[in-house]
């Protein structure tokens, strides 16, 4: 499974970083997905952080 931020949608918010920390960080103003998160331990805050993104930025690709 493999998470992305589309950085054209990404609004810089901060929703995601705060509901998921250990998958999700701030760079240059923008979320994105750490290196190496993990993610499978993470499924459930991750599926939130979709959810309540308010620009539909972050999707899963399994």
């Amino acid at each position: 499974m493999k998470v992305e931020v589309n950085k054209n949608k990404c609004l810089g918010c901060g929703m995601c970083v705060n509901m998921c920390p250990e998958v999700f960080e701030f760079k240059n103003g923008k979320s994105s997905v750490k290196k190496n998160a993990p993610i499978e331990k993470n499924k459930d805050c991750i599926n939130q952080a979709i959810s309540l993104c308010p620009a539909q930025a972050i999707k899963i690709e399994k």
